[in-house]
C-alpha cells in the first residue's frame, strides 16, 4: 500500500496530462497510418509512422519513471482511437469498402 501512495504522490499533473495527450495523438496517428497502409499510400504511411513513434516515445519515457502514468496512457489511447474513428466515419456517410482509399 505504501508503494501505491508513494507512486501517486510523485505524480506530476503536467506529465500525466502530457502522457494522456501523447497517447491520444499516438492512437489517432495509428489510425491514420493504418488507413494510409490500406490505401497503399507509401509516403503518407511513412510520415504517420514516424509521428506515431515520436509521440509514443514520450509516453513510454514518462511512464517508465512512474507506473501510474500507464493509467493516463491507457485512457489517452482509448480516447484517441475512439475520436479518430468517430471523425473518420461520420454519420450519414456510407462506410468505405475494405481496401479503398480514405476520403481526402
Amino acid at each position: 500500500m505504501q508503494h501505491i501512495l508513494t507512486a501517486l504522490s510523485a505524480l506530476d499533473p503536467l506529465i500525466a496530462f502530457g502522457v494522456f495527450l501523447a497517447t491520444a495523438a499516438t492512437d489517432a496517428c495509428y489510425v491514420a497510418f493504418t488507413s494510409a497502409v490500406v490505401a497503399r499510400k507509401r509516403l503518407s504511411a511513412a510520415n504517420w509512422s514516424s509521428v506515431w513513434y515520436m509521440l509514443s516515445s514520450f509516453a513510454v519515457i514518462s511512464y517508465t519513471e512512474n507506473w501510474v502514468y500507464v493509467i493516463f496512457a491507457a485512457v489517452g489511447s482509448w480516447v484517441g482511437a475512439f475520436l479518430s474513428l468517430t471523425l473518420l466515419h461520420r454519420p450519414g456517410q456510407a462506410p468505405a469498402p475494405v481496401g479503398s482509399s480514405p476520403p481526402e
